[in-house]
């Protein structure tokens, strides 16, 4: 039988049966592998890149911030998506740094019009509390931001995802290569959830390309570049283990509190925050474990080289890790295999079958401000400047069995603990606890918290008792002048509004 005849052949019984499936036209389709390039997916410039992504103004970027403050990736596609001339477009990073300051400029130009991020520092973090961008910023959680995603609000037109190394055809992690970022915890859902996936690499490895964090059924295009990110800058700052005494005070206050709690018994889990006396409660919580012979299950969340240490001593069984903090987490990912890479959307997404958070026991989270009503501020400073980040806050607060907030009281003349928080970001239900260089005061929606730590002699005051301290040592604070004019929405992990900032008066 000829091609033609047996062409006709399924014509004919496509038209009697009624079936609407295309038949061969040609006989040409039949050798469809002449036709399909084995490296479709190479691109020679991040130019051609973005023009076969099919990006259009008035579109949804998307990055990640695996890099935080060494991120390369965005200033380099935003450099290139503005000289092509694009304009209006939503950015939807899950964070953005001090480095991001270029993005003043192309706010300025009209490229970028709408941002969606889970924090803001630096240049630009200053500018937009000035008035710069027209329409408010959407703060969202890390959880709430997956949830934006599966809800329909947020729909990302086109990732750009930077990676350290991946295979022609897109498989890729974050802890192959010279810029080893750890996890891509964040970038997992943008993968999944961008109708087109850009890989921006420094190597490209032999196909396939294993373990694969983001998969090749999720990538489009792929472009070599010089660089990425600079992982040396992953680990500075916020993340770093402190030295400062008070803090360290704090921090063996603070393991004292979870050690008495309740939730400190074999089998717990433990997630810290970033911020100085947070990470360096784990320092302290080593030789309680030890004294006790207790280990914990897991540990969650941002993964620092103190998790690993303790993890490799026998003192943590797993880590989960959603983003790595330092090179030692990157490496611990890559050799062991109960460390554990996960998404964002099973770290803290509400809405998810199975969120990590509901599982964890004692989270120790940082603040800007807390409140006598225990509502915490980690977005905007005592200037009311934009400056810190929601990130998994709100997520672990209420989600975790003990939430610990670990703060000095005052910050040279400024206080720590006010009357009212100048932007609520977790509200003071999801908050236990508050551990100071002054005091210890237990929310007094936990009553049986506060009888087992007086029980273990642990001293306790009224968060009232540490207000009137605070004010004997900084004297009452000058009020913030704001504007009427709403530069930032805070939306909680089920995406409600929360909170407003207002543009500073100057």
């Amino acid at each position: 039988m000829t091609q033609n005849q047996r062409q006709q052949r399924i014509l004919s019984w496509q038209q009697a049966a009624g079936d609407n499936v295309p038949a061969y036209q040609n006989a040409s389709k039949l050798n469809l592998q002449s036709h399909k390039p084995r490296d479709k997916k190479l691109c020679a410039t991040l130019e051609e890149a973005i023009r076969r992504s099919g990006l259009r103004d008035g579109m949804t970027i998307s990055f990640h911030h695996a890099f935080r403050n060494g991120d390369l990736t965005l200033n380099l596609v935003m450099e290139a998506i503005a000289s092509m001339g694009f304009k209006n477009l939503t950015l939807a990073s899950s964070s953005l740094s001090d480095c991001h300051a270029p993005l003043i400029e192309h706010i300025r130009n009209n490229v970028v019009s709408r941002i969606y991020t889970s924090g803001l520092r630096g240049p630009l973090a200053e500018e937009i509390s000035r008035g710069l961008l027209q329409t408010p910023v959407q703060i969202h959680s890390h959880g709430g931001r997956v949830h934006l995603v599966n809800s329909g609000e947020l729909t990302i037109d086109v990732a750009f995802l930077g990676v350290p190394s991946c295979d022609p055809f897109g498989n890729a992690n974050g802890y192959t290569g010279k810029a080893c970022c750890g996890s891509l915890g964040y970038a997992k859902v943008d993968a999944d959830a961008a109708r087109q996936v850009v890989l921006l690499t420094e190597a490209l490895l032999p196909y396939p390309h294993s373990p694969a964090s983001l998969q090749q059924d999720r990538v489009d295009w792929i472009v070599q570049v010089d660089s990425v990110g600079d992982a040396d800058k992953i680990g500075a700052d916020a993340t770093r283990m402190t030295s400062n005494p008070r803090e360290l005070l704090i921090a063996r206050s603070a393991a004292e509190v979870i050690t008495h709690s309740g939730y400190f018994k074999e089998g717990f889990s433990l997630q810290t925050g970033t911020g100085g006396a947070s990470l360096a409660v784990t320092r302290f919580l080593e030789d309680k474990m030890r004294s006790r012979g207790i280990t914990a299950d897991f540990a969650l969340g941002g993964i620092t080289a103190t998790m690993v240490d303790l993890h490799e001593k026998g003192l943590i069984k797993k880590l989960l890790d959603v983003q790595s903090f330092d090179r030692a987490a990157a490496a611990s990912l890559a050799r062991n295999a109960d460390h554990i890479e996960i998404s964002a959307n099973q770290y803290a997404n509400w809405g998810s079958k199975g969120a990590s958070v509901d599982r964890l026991d004692v989270v120790v989270l940082s603040a800007l401000e807390i409140d006598t009503r225990f509502n915490v501020n980690v977005l905007t400073g005592s200037d009311g400047v934009l400056r810190g980040a929601s990130g998994g806050h709100c997520d672990t607060a209420v989600a975790a069995a003990l939430s610990i907030i670990v703060a000095p009281l005052v910050r040279g003349r400024i206080p720590t603990l006010v009357d009212e928080v100048t932007t609520c970001v977790t509200p003071g239900s999801g908050i236990d606890i508050l551990v100071t260089d002054h005091g210890i005061a237990v929310n007094p929606a936990r009553p049986e918290l506060a009888e087992r730590l007086k029980e273990a002699g642990v001293p306790l005051v009224s968060i009232e008792w540490l207000r009137e301290r605070a004010t004997i040592l900084t004297g009452p604070p000058q009020a913030i002048e704001f504007t009427d004019k709403v530069i930032a929405v805070v939306r909680y992990r089920d995406g409600s509004v929360i909170d407003l900032v207002h543009q500073i008066k100057e």
